[in-house]
């Protein structure tokens, strides 16, 4: 191919209709066709980036390998594809902004006025093309974030006209995601939300190419034809996407819709093969026909909203397919555990996973969970902050250090054997400054992180400030804490683990963004492989 290809994915209606499911579908479609295909997402918000965000607002913040804090769609995006995003593929309003206001004051418009025509829309089609220009793709996916019709996506939906036009025809088209409702008291779905969303984008010169209609019941013939008719698009071009138990059956529904053909069409491609999906159908065979289900509690801070731990839930479903396991994932919070019901809360679980975090609330809950899953040999994984709970809980209650903590909690804590990490300490900032992306790992061999990973150099995703202190190494390790995984360049520990346990181990990186259908992470593969066998003998002792 000579020309990369774009296809633009708008959404209206409501919010929160599955864009990026969408697109990630479509891209693994084109994929499985044998394009080289990536997505990109543009968030209409002024943060910078979704790094300062409290998860309670947007759900998690998604980490690349090059250290972008992003929109957790990303995660679909890779979960999907397992091709790596990074910086360009997630562009905020806020960074647009930024970019030109900071090319202003260095005086780059020779004195101009600078507007939101042309100089934002520039920029914005100037990210667009970024990643289409590097030669690495054959088809640009891009996600608009927002709904038609808001303030603040306008910029975005103008210079989405105006690339079309630059492109050409046949070398871009528009994906319009939109809600056709069902009303019980009429007993029918409705076109007339779609209708009208459809006219909203054409009002901002915009024609979408393609219909893609969320609905929950099947949408009629004589709907498709009346949909086709009054937006404008060809009757193949309206594509239902009806309610599905899993994410993971869309690219099946979207196969079945032709999605995938239709916009090949429009962009004067050929089709090639079939998409190859067998490892992708297997991997559906599995999660729908489990032959095991085990409870696994998550223990967290912001368990009332799933998005805020979006990769960890979707890597449980990856490494419970791949171990034939159902896991029921069961969310306390960890404000309401102590130790006087811990053992009440964890009486029907199989293993605890104890989740990242920042701030004080409901640490002392985490510990509490971390002691009680040491002492009663239950599998045990510690993300992140869950590392540092575990090294905590273990100075206080093996090493006998009754006040340890960390000094994001207690900054007059006599024994911070968690601490701000040295480069940190005269940060202000609070964006994009903590250690973050892939950094490298030395596994000590004959652990159970070596036995996991399979090889002693690794690479990971972090997201903190901070840290193991390595003032307290030698005395946790000779207490029985063991650090079995060290950063070469820095000499911080990112992992330990227990020898006398049957799965004990804690991780200062995020493993769960590196978790895809293709290759679940080895980490939550093995948890739950261990699980599944504390429950098996769980079972063996109850039935005697």
């Amino acid at each position: 191919m000579n020309q990369t290809k774009y296809i633009f994915v708008t959404g209206g209606v409501t919010s929160s209709l599955g864009k990026g499911i969408i697109a990630a579908s479509l891209a693994k479609l084109l994929q499985a066709r044998g394009y080289r295909t990536t997505i990109q997402k543009f968030d209409p918000y002024l943060n910078v980036d979704p790094g300062t965000l409290n998860p309670y607002e947007h759900g998690e913040c998604y980490v690349t390998d090059d250290g972008a804090e992003t929109d957790l769609d990303l995660g679909h995006y890779e979960r999907f594809l397992d091709v790596p995003t990074s910086q360009a593929n997630n562009v905020t309003t806020g960074r647009i902004y930024l970019s030109v206001i900071e090319k202003e004051r260095r005086g780059e418009f020779l004195g101009k006025t600078v507007q939101v025509v042309p100089h934002i829309t520039n920029e914005i089609k100037d990210r667009m093309q970024l990643l289409g220009k590097s030669g690495d793709y054959d088809i640009i996916i891009t996600e608009i974030g927002g709904t038609v019709g808001d303030i603040e996506s306008l910029p975005y939906i103008e210079s989405v006209r105006q690339l079309v036009w630059d492109l050409g025809e046949n070398n871009a088209i528009v994906i319009h995601l939109t809600l056709v409702p069902y009303l019980a008291a009429a007993g029918e779905l409705k076109t007339k939300p779609t209708q009208h969303s459809v006219k909203t984008l054409m009002e901002s010169g915009i024609k979408a190419d393609i219909l893609v209609c969320r609905t929950e019941h099947e949408i009629s013939n004589d709907i498709r034809s009346k949909l086709a008719l009054f937006c404008n698009v060809k009757r193949e071009a309206v594509i239902q996407s009806i309610d599905a138990s899993t994410i993971y059956e869309v690219p099946n529904l979207m196969l079945e819709e032709g999605l995938d053909v239709v916009a090949l069409k429009k962009l004067d491609l050929p089709k090639k093969a079939a998409p190859d999906l067998k490892h992708w159908n297997t991997f559906l065979k599995r999660i729908k026909s489990p032959k095991h289900t085990v409870n696994i509690g998550l223990i967290g801070k912001y368990v009332e909203m799933q998005d805020c731990y979006k990769s960890i839930l979707e890597a449980f479903i990856h490494s419970g397919a791949a171990n034939e396991t159902k896991v029921n994932v069961i969310s306390i919070h960890s404000e309401y555990i102590d130790e006087e019901n811990v053992a009440e809360k964890f009486k029907d679980l199989d293993a605890v996973l104890v989740a990242p975090g920042f701030g004080e609330r409901g640490i002392e809950g985490k510990i509490a969970a971390v002691r009680y899953a040491r002492e009663n040999k239950m599998p045990f994984f510690g993300i992140c902050l869950g590392m540092q709970m575990s090294v905590i809980e273990y100075s206080r209650n093996v090493l006998g250090l009754a006040e340890a903590n960390s000094t994001e909690m207690n900054p007059e804590t006599p024994n911070p054997v968690v601490n701000l990490m040295e480069s940190q300490k005269n940060v202000t900032d609070k964006g994009g400054t903590m250690r973050l992306g892939a950094w490298k790992c030395e596994i000590k061999p004959d652990t159970l992180a070596h036995r996991i990973y399979g090889q002693t150099t690794i690479s990971e995703r972090h997201r903190h400030r901070y840290e193991y202190n390595n003032e307290y190494l030698d005395a946790l390790q000779k207490a029985g804490l063991k650090a079995s995984g060290v950063n070469p360049d820095t000499g911080l520990v990112e992992i330990v683990e227990i020898e006398d346990h049957p799965f004990f181990i804690g991780v200062q990186y995020h493993p769960e963004y590196k978790s895809t259908v293709v290759n679940p992470h080895p980490l939550f593969v093995n948890f739950v492989a261990a699980a599944v066998k504390a429950k098996k003998k769980q079972e063996a002792i109850s039935k005697n």
